[in-house]
């Protein structure tokens, strides 16, 4: 921990305290390193996949996988400095998921529904720039007068977290992330008209000042009201997503916007809503045919 602290941001490094103090140290504290094996490794793997919470419900598998990956890197990095033999991990195998298994997303039409049941106007214009640009929530809480441009963009170059009471305005989580976003008139024009009714707001002020969990409280209290699907508030970014797509937007252009490090994250996340492009690409494929073969056609009247 020592090491890593200046390496990784603070909220990075609180996530990762939390694992090892609450999921690893009670299992392997009294050991030494050294004496950890695979059969320790998967026996503690197997408790984690049995842990039931009072709702019956166990660990997700995105959780499992990031738990077993911290104990990995622990014993990565004492292979690399301290000249452990080897990771007993590597041959305990995995455990758990790096993606969900469904994600969960409304329609423009069932968001719309979400907003209209939304009584304040801060909170229903903050869902409503999470929906329409599909900003991360910790882009929308850092945001300033400033950050909204003049040619109807939004310039995303922070990142807003709360660390035990504690306000920090981070770099974005990936190069890519500092971004500018295009915003329709509406939202942008919403935006403004907001602005200006906030007293004595300086450029540099952020426009936002409840926090992730308050959007979180939110979003399941409406969601229950308007007889919604439940979704948490990073799920409105896979909306704005699955919107883009269905508006048939090219995935260079979406993955732009999203701000991925890479086109293969966005069609790694959600290549599973392009059910039927590989047909609509075998139909084109056809049309492009048949008009050469009526250009040939159209030819051999000319010449005959």
């Amino acid at each position: 921990m020592e090491d890593m602290k200046n390496r990784l941001k603070p909220t990075t490094m609180e996530n990762k305290r939390n694992i090892i103090e609450n999921k690893l140290l009670p299992y392997f504290s009294r050991l030494k390193v050294c004496d950890i094996d695979t059969i320790k490794v998967r026996k503690w793997q197997n408790e984690l996949l049995s842990y039931r919470d009072e709702n019956g419900n166990p660990y997700s598998q995105t959780y499992l996988k990031t738990c077993n990956n911290q104990l990995s890197a622990i014993l990565n990095y004492a292979v690399t400095h301290y000249n452990l033999a080897a990771n007993p991990c590597r041959a305990a195998g995995s455990i758990g998921k790096s993606k969900a298994g469904r994600m969960n997303y409304w329609t423009q039409k069932q968001y719309e529904l979400f907003s209209q049941n939304i009584q304040k106007s801060a909170i229903r214009l903050a869902f409503d720039i999470l929906f329409y640009t599909g900003m991360r929530s910790g882009e929308l809480l850092a945001l300033t007068p400033a950050d909204i441009l003049p040619d109807k963009r939004i310039s995303i170059n922070k990142n807003f977290a709360k660390l035990k009471g504690e306000e920090l305005l981070l770099e974005p989580k990936t190069p890519k992330s500092r971004r500018d976003i295009a915003v329709p008139d509406f939202l942008y024009d919403d935006i403004q008209h907001y602005i200006g009714r906030i007293g004595g707001i300086e450029p540099s002020d952020r426009i936002f000042y409840f926090t992730k969990s308050a959007l979180e409280k939110e979003i399941k209290r409406v969601a229950d009201k308007a007889g919604l699907p439940q979704i948490r508030v990073h799920d409105l970014r896979h909306s704005h997503a699955s919107m883009l797509i269905d508006m048939g937007f090219d995935i260079l252009e979406i993955s732009e916007r999203l701000g991925h490090e890479s086109v293969k994250t966005t069609l790694d996340t959600y290549s599973h809503l392009y059910p039927d492009k590989d047909k609509q690409l075998a139909e084109r494929l056809n049309a492009y045919r048949r008009g050469i073969d009526n250009i040939y056609a159209e030819h051999g009247k000319i010449e005959g």
